[in-house]
């Protein structure tokens, strides 16, 4: 066994990141605090990071006093956490490949930015049984790159760095992230998916199936 842990990204590397039902999503959001679509999307997005560091719902009433919206705030909370149910589904080789990782005695861990609605769903995806630590930065109050998030995964699994291989698509500068708190990283790159600027940047080693990691583990 070459590494103890292995420890993935969820967006765009366990998941698929689905880019039309995003829009849909955000077009749903601004028509429910009735906004002009691009505005609400320039506010939801200049505030991303703080959302992820914490709870959706004070973010949510910041955006609505922004857009001098008086209405439901929590109706919008469930509009999210409808969609993100929705979408939160594994890629098709994600779930064999997780459990033959177990078979083979790996400690399995999951590292994702993201708002309260993920760890709030986390038991009702196929996902929930299947990593012993699954790490959310609105739940931790820190993100990716930030080297905390990495040792907080390793000390959940009771590793240390060294013996995690990194599995992530590159957003939010993540695979640099996970070699600066000394993991080997490796990129996600599914064919014919977009990559995020920090993605593109990525020049080590990568893979285009989450089944091929069975082979670097």
């Amino acid at each position: 066994m070459k590494y103890r842990a292995v420890i993935f990204d969820l967006w765009q590397t366990l998941v698929p990141w689905p880019v039309e039902g995003a829009q849909r999503m955000y077009d749903g959001l601004a028509a429910h605090f009735g906004a002009d679509p691009d505005r609400f999307r320039e506010l939801w997005f200049v505030d991303r990071r703080n959302r992820e560091l914490g709870p959706m719902e004070p973010h949510l009433r910041k955006l609505a006093d922004e857009l001098g919206f008086e209405g439901d705030v929590a109706a919008a909370v469930t509009l999210r956490r409808d969609w993100t149910l929705e979408h939160l589904v594994p890629r098709p080789d994600a779930v064999p490949t997780l459990e033959e990782l177990r078979r083979r005695g790996h400690r399995l861990g999951m590292i994702s930015a993201c708002t309260q609605e993920v760890p709030d769903l986390w038991e009702q995806t196929p996902f929930g049984a299947l990593f012993d630590t699954a790490v959310f930065s609105c739940s931790v109050g820190v993100s990716k790159p930030d080297r905390r998030i990495y040792e907080i995964a390793c000390e959940e699994l009771g590793v240390e760095a060294g013996d995690c291989l990194f599995v992530g698509d590159g957003a939010n500068d993540e695979l640099p992230g996970a070699e600066r708190a000394r993991m080997t990283a490796v990129q996600l790159r599914a064919p014919g998916e977009p990559l995020t600027p920090e993605g593109e940047r990525w020049t080590g080693r990568y893979v285009e199936r989450l089944s091929d990691v069975l082979e670097l583990a």
